[in-house]
């Protein structure tokens, strides 16, 4: 108990330099756990893919379409449950800074495959009545102010014209891990349009998702399907639904590798901040230490002095900085919903803010400990202050 009272007196004994450190910290660690929450909110979709899904789509490019009829080919494979399919639509609401997701499904199949999206019976109801009725998520919802029965129009870009909506029901997810900000319509009412308008690029969808009997069979029905479809005109990739999700994340490989260099360069600006304190402390201290030493304190008396020290102010250091961490991320969370509709800091990032912060800790003590260690009673007691 004694050694703890002296590890709290010895930190506070220069308040504003102790303060400063704190507050450096701090803000390192807030910003390394940012950094962090940002690299796993480019992850959550493929972290909440089920392992009972599977993507198909061309083995090209996603861009290729593939044809419908391959929807009862699939659903002959041994193994398949389900089959659903969706085209990526990519209208503009008013803007095209209001971006968000908008896809045309399968009214009969999707909300099967997608047990996730918690839609209530009767919206689902008016949702396969109405052929341009629009199912949204309740944050995209929110953010534009809709309600049932307003009529939205989207701007479409892959699909050109101007497309009426009416929004016929709200979906809402069944954990904090699910996006809420789709915008998903029929794709019977799409493919009537372009049967008008462009017969051409009638009777296509964008991917399918098939829902298997055993996730331990995943890649053997992929193999199946892409087989059934080999030297077609559209040939298949089948993959796992993460591995379909982490494709996306790909995409951005370069910025999340730069994100993850910079965390770690964070790390070491948090070292050289707590190194400096130590190393100032233990210059000043050392006079102390020899006193220390005479009275009969041992070299693991010193190193607990000294390593408790760093690691108490690294320990303020982080549970300061993740303090900030969770009073920001709300705030850059409604910020960035659109590009990222699941922001909010993990329990891994939690966990690797504070093994950092105790590593640095641990690391910043090493030279005054050695120092305070080795240092000779007669030539710390010559020191002049």
């Amino acid at each position: 108990m004694f050694v703890i009272k002296l590890i709290i007196r010895n930190a506070f004994r220069h308040k504003l330099r102790t303060f400063l450190t704190i507050l450096g910290l701090a803000l390192a660690v807030m910003a390394f756990g940012l950094i962090r929450t940002f690299i796993t909110a480019w992850y959550s979709g493929a972290d909440a893919a089920a392992p009972d899904r599977l993507a198909t789509r061309s083995a090209v490019s996603i861009i290729f379409p593939l044809p419908l009829a391959y929807k009862e080919q699939i659903e002959k494979i041994d193994g398949v449950e389900e089959v659903t399919y969706a085209n990526w639509f990519g209208g503009i609401y008013v803007d095209p800074q209001n971006f968000f997701a908008n896809f045309a499904v399968d009214p009969p199949t999707f909300f099967k495959i997608y047990p996730e999206y918690l839609v209530k019976p009767e919206y689902m109801e008016a949702f396969n009545r109405e052929r341009n009725a629009a199912i949204v998520g309740t944050k995209l919802a929110d953010r534009f102010s809709w309600k049932i029965g307003d009529q939205v129009n989207l701007i479409g870009t892959i699909y050109p014209g101007d497309w009426p909506f009416v929004i016929r029901g709200l979906y809402t997810g069944k954990d904090e891990t699910i996006d809420e900000t789709a915008f998903m319509f029929r794709w019977d009412y799409l493919d009537e349009t372009m049967r008008q308008t462009m017969p051409g690029r009638a009777g296509q969808v964008g991917w399918y998702v098939i829902k298997i009997s055993d996730p331990n069979r995943a890649s053997e029905i992929s193999d199946k399907i892409d087989s059934r479809f080999d030297n077609s005109l559209a040939e298949t990739l089948t993959e796992t639904e993460k591995a379909f999700q982490l494709s996306f994340v790909q995409m951005a490989g370069t910025i999340i590798a730069g994100l993850q260099i910079i965390s770690g360069l964070i790390i070491g600006v948090i070292l050289l901040v707590l190194a400096n304190t130590m190393a100032m402390s233990a210059r000043e201290r050392i006079p102390e230490y020899a006193y220390l030493k005479t009275i009969g304190f041992r070299s693991f008396h010193l190193v607990g002095l000294v390593g408790g020290e760093s690691l108490f102010i690294a320990g303020l250091g982080a549970v300061s900085g993740l303090i900030f961490l969770y009073l920001v991320s709300k705030p850059i969370a409604i910020a960035v919903a659109t590009f990222f509709p699941v922001f909010k800091p993990q329990p891994v990032t939690l966990i690797l803010a504070i093994c950092a912060a105790a590593v640095v800790g641990v690391a910043a003590a090493i030279f005054p400990v050695t120092r305070a260690v080795r240092m000779k009673i007669i030539e710390g007691l010559r020191v002049v202050e």
